[in-house]
């Protein structure tokens, strides 16, 4: 995936960085299977800013967001939703995973993210 510069505000590196020392199970279930390029080759970063928003991961032309117990209450979703909007303005792709895929269902979690970046990969190639 070509690396695509998304502004940010650097008020949320710390932010970011508290965030990444204090992951969910999920989190770092999902990590475990996205850090060190293990899917396709391609370089995930967690717990990333983009714009005015922290995404949960992070990687070229995709955003993965896990959606945990917080994601019942209506003023999170509609915050979640919003930033969803924003992202796509930028040409993002946003995959949700609610925690309980993670924790039961690894293989399809990673199946689908591999199918995305198959078929990501596909497009770009012919172009």
């Amino acid at each position: 995936m070509k690396r695509k510069i998304i502004p940010y505000n650097p008020k949320l590196k710390d932010l970011a960085r508290n965030h990444r020392n204090d992951s969910t199970k999920s989190e770092i279930k999902l990590w475990l299977e996205l850090k060190g390029k293990q899917v396709y080759g391609y370089d995930f970063h967690r717990q990333k800013p983009l714009l005015n928003y922290i995404v949960d991961f992070y990687c070229s032309e995709l955003v993965i967001e896990l959606d945990g117990y917080s994601h019942q209450f209506e003023e999170v979703v509609i915050k979640d939703e919003l930033k969803e909007v924003e992202l796509k303005k930028c040409g993002l792709t946003i995959l949700r995973f609610d925690d309980a895929e993670v924790m039961n269902d690894m293989d399809n979690v990673l199946r689908t993210i591999e199918q995305y970046i198959f078929e990501y990969k596909k497009q770009c190639d012919n172009e």
